[in-house]
């Protein structure tokens, strides 16, 4: 009798044990309790997944290196071979990845980075096709019209419409009157064909200076981007100064008023700039933050995991460490809510699987890629 009483406590004791180890891990949210495991850590920088249809993946890291993920989630010691010459270069280096929407047939994988060219630096965007481990038949799609030394605002993610068209968003390359100007890339969308040409349907063709690859303009830093799964719209946001980080909707032509006219102010000294926050044919944000969160990633929930977040946006925070969640009605965004605070560090990338579960890419030296699971 003495030997069961002490079993029962033994086995009550291990039961409690491993209940507080379970609830410590999970994470209470407004709709689901979750819970998460890191897949791969060692990355260096990590920018940008995507999944690849034999089950591995493609993980950018910014000093130029592209690495591959076997389907049992392991981290190959060598990465891809058959990239351009990239560098890191303050905030640029390689930055997003895609693959084309056909890849099971021609096998084209996309990708962004920071070109140097002697001591300037522009974004490029070039492809190659995947064979084994290495890009085969490597292109240059677009480069960004002129090159500068400064270190910041590349953008850029790319992102394929249902058209196969390819969008690309760039940054001011931290010279504020170049998102104005349309004979510049700098701080616009860029549209064009998955081969590099320009779709004639582009909202500045012909019209003589005007760059023919621009679709929207007047936009400071996008590092997120997103195709709609209903209406098929592009959807953006994009880092503000100080304050002001912008949710978009860019239309053909539209100009969305950086650096005329912002919800941010200047940093450190905190005085206003350009004209305000509003001025007639310039667009407005459909969601804005002040204080900024540091914006970057975003995918809409489509899946069937996380039954209570069916068609939500999420945005990854590198300001504060957070996914951010939001509920929208239509075009309108109706309730924000902030998960995940702290448990990992800065959120660089915001992917949907194929599995229908959430993945999160961790900016660090050691950065991680992350797997957000529904807990019961």
């Amino acid at each position: 009798m003495r030997y069961h009483h002490k079993l029962v406590v033994l086995l009550t004791a291990l039961l409690l044990s491993i209940s507080i180890n379970a609830s410590a891990a999970a994470i209470n949210t407004e709709k689901h309790l979750i819970d998460y495991e890191t897949l791969v850590e060692g990355l260096y920088k990590p920018w940008s997944v995507a999944f690849l249809p034999d089950g591995g993946m493609l993980i950018t890291e910014k000093r130029g290196t592209l690495r591959y993920v076997n389907r049992q989630g392991e981290l190959e010691a060598k990465p891809i071979t058959g990239l351009p010459r990239i560098r890191e270069h303050g905030q640029g280096g390689l930055l997003d990845v895609v693959l084309h929407p056909d890849f099971k047939h021609n096998r084209w994988v996309y990708f962004s980075y920071a070109e140097p060219d002697g001591g300037t630096y522009g974004t490029t965007v070039a492809r190659g096709k995947l064979q084994g481990r290495y890009l085969e038949q490597l292109q240059t799609i677009f480069r960004m019209s002129r090159k500068t030394p400064t270190r910041n605002h590349f953008g850029s993610r790319l992102v394929f419409d249902r058209q196969g068209q390819l969008y690309i968003t760039l940054g001011d390359r931290g010279d504020r009157p170049r998102a104005q100007d349309l004979s510049d890339h700098a701080g616009s969308v860029i549209r064009i064909n998955d081969d590099g040409s320009v779709p004639p349907q582009n909202p500045f063709i012909g019209q003589g200076d005007k760059l023919a690859e621009i679709y929207s303009y007047g936009h400071r830093n996008i590092q997120g981007a997103a195709l709609h799964p209903e209406s098929g719209k592009l959807w953006t946001h994009e880092h503000g100064p100080q304050g002001g980080d912008e949710l978009n909707i860019p239309d053909p032509g539209a100009n969305h008023g950086w650096p005329v006219i912002t919800y941010g102010v200047n940093y450190v000294i905190g005085t206003k700039i350009g004209e305000g926050t509003h001025k007639p044919g310039m667009v407005q944000p459909i969601h804005y933050w002040v204080p900024s969160i540091g914006p970057s990633g975003m995918t809409f929930y489509t899946g069937e995991k996380f039954k209570h977040w069916k068609h939500n946006l999420f945005i990854g925070s590198l300001k504060f460490n957070q996914l951010v969640r939001l509920e929208l009605d239509g075009e309108t965004v109706t309730h924000e809510e902030r998960l995940v605070s702290d448990e990992f560090g800065r959120i660089r990338d915001v992917r949907q699987g194929p599995d229908g579960l959430i993945y999160l890419l961790v900016d660090a030296n050691n950065g991680k890629l992350i797997r957000l699971f529904p807990k019961p």
